[in-house]
Order: C-alpha cells, then sequence, then structure tokens
C-alpha cells in the first residue's frame, strides 16, 4: 500500500547509502532505466514501527522525473522524485517487490474506471436491482478496459470513463421526438 513521505521518512532517505539502492525492475523483470529502490524499514524510529502490525517493511523508490514535472523542495535538492509503500511481504527482492506495486496500480485504476461507470451509485434499497446493476456496472468496466486495449491508439487508448465527451467519440444517442405534435430535439 502507498505510504506518505513524511518529514521523518525524507531524514531516512537522506540516511540511505548510495550503495544500498538497487536498480528497480520494469513491467518484464528488466532494469528500469533511471529508477533505483531502497528498504527504509531499519532507519525508521523503533517506537513508530512498534504500532504497526509485525513484519511490515517500508520500500522507497527513487527515479528521474519526466520533464515538466512537480517536486518537492526535498526532490529539488537531488534530482530524484520518491515514492515509498509499506508491505508485510517478508522475501523476495526489493526491485521485484516494488514492481509488483507498481503493477496494482493497473487495478487500482479499473477499481476508479467502474466507480465512475456507476459502481458508487446503486440505485435502489432492493438487492436485486442492486445486483443487476453492479453486474451491469461490471460489464461496462470490462468493455471499457478491452475496448482501450484492442481498438484505441494514441489519445484514444487513455479513454477513461470520466473523460469520455473528451477524449472518445461517441455518436449521439438521442433522435427526435415529437411530442403533443410539436417535433423536439434532444
Amino acid at each position: 500500500m502507498g505510504f506518505t513521505i513524511t518529514g521523518k521518512l525524507r531524514d531516512a532517505i537522506d540516511l540511505v547509502p548510495k550503495k544500498v539502492w538497487t536498480p528497480a525492475l520494469d513491467a518484464d523483470g528488466g532494469v528500469r532505466e533511471g529508477g533505483d529502490v531502497a528498504e527504509l524499514t531499519g532507519l525508521i524510529d523503533p517506537k513508530v514501527l512498534a504500532k504497526w502490525p509485525a513484519g511490515m517493511r517500508v520500500i522507497v523508490r527513487r527515479e528521474r522525473p519526466h520533464p515538466g514535472a512537480q517536486l518537492s523542495l526535498f526532490e529539488e535538492r537531488d534530482g530524484w522524485r520518491y515514492e515509498a509503500f509499506v508491505t508485510n511481504t517478508t522475501a523476495g527482492q526489493l526491485a521485484f517487490l516494488e514492481a509488483r506495486h507498481r503493477a496494482h496500480a493497473r487495478v487500482e485504476d479499473r477499481i476508479r474506471h467502474a466507480k465512475d461507470s456507476g459502481l458508487g451509485r446503486v440505485p435502489s434499497r432492493e438487492f436485486n436491482i442492486n445486483q443487476t446493476w453492479l453486474m451491469i456496472t461490471q460489464i461496462a468496466g470490462d468493455l471499457t478496459a478491452w475496448t482501450r486495449l484492442l481498438g484505441c491508439i494514441g489519445d484514444a487508448a487513455r479513454w477513461q470513463p470520466a473523460t469520455e465527451g473528451a477524449a472518445l467519440p461517441i455518436p449521439p444517442r438521442a433522435r427526435p421526438t415529437r411530442s403533443q405534435r410539436t417535433p423536439t430535439s434532444p
């Protein structure tokens, strides 16, 4: 799970020797250019660690930011962007644990898209109606993911349900109708 970088965590990052940083991995298992990983658990105050569940580890990744990135004053000092997370996984290389954490961001994106598509807005007090609503929401999420994967290129591949009108052209769904012999349009 992601972990906020506080002042005490910044102090711990400053204590990490250069030789302790190990190269980060990309999704394919290759070395991620411009990214390093280190564990901070042993550098954090034991009183703070005592409040956490047993076996929790703090891992930090640093990488060179993309051009135009907004950096904190701490990050501007040495030119690295930092991201920390905690895990209770006791075994495994740091680089693998960090790559697994980054891959989980894709899952969180799918949950956000599902919420934008109606997951967070159940329409009724009746269980059966809400069950059907949630099933339709899941189908919409699957269709969104597959449409982006198979049918979109360029900017359209970054389409999200919350920004559908701006990024993906959608044909109009409404048709002109008649109301008491007077034509109306949507």
